[in-house]
């Protein structure tokens, strides 16, 4: 065995050690008895007569319906002087959908555009060999006019808006 700096030099001492404290503590009484012997062996002094002791019967576990028993049921509404009639809660109405810019309408209709000319081309009477880099430019077009058109802050007048930060 190598030697440690940061342990007991001799791990066995250490751990009879901890076993006879244990031991002196009654920790694992019932644990030292074989649990059964050959039939022709008989043992006669205290070891006899410490397997011979009735060993104590564990307690039944309570059953499930026994574990939260209570004088009454428990009503959630009881310890409450609430009408339910008179606290519902009601929330605000929602803000309108804002009216679509302009610039969003545009977009809106490219991409339609694009997803026509993709789909049929012949529709529009246009042959497919030009109909692919017509609709891929219509598609890019209405992504770039909606990816500009994203606001980056907060919309102008709103609290905060105006606010530059912690100052120094």
């Amino acid at each position: 065995m190598t030697r440690r700096s940061d342990g007991p030099e001799d791990v066995d001492a250490a751990f009879a050690e901890i076993v006879a404290d244990l031991e002196r503590e009654g920790v694992g009484e019932n644990l030292t008895a074989e649990p059964s012997e050959p039939a022709g062996s008989e043992t006669s002094g205290p070891e006899a007569a410490e397997e011979q002791r009735p060993r104590p019967e564990p307690e039944p576990r309570p059953r499930a319906s026994e574990w939260r028993t209570a004088e009454r049921d428990w009503d959630p509404d009881a310890d409450l002087d609430i009408d339910a009639d008179d606290e519902h809660y009601e929330p605000p109405e929602p803000p309108p959908v804002p009216r679509p810019h302009a610039a969003t309408i545009v977009a809106l209709v490219l991409i339609a555009i694009a997803i026509l000319l993709f789909a049929a081309p012949n529709l529009l009477g246009i042959s497919s060999s030009a109909a692919i880099p017509l609709g891929a430019v219509a598609a890019v077009g209405a992504a770039g006019l909606l990816l500009f058109r994203l606001r980056s802050g907060p919309p102008p007048g709103s609290p905060g808006s105006d606010d530059d930060g912690a100052q120094v």
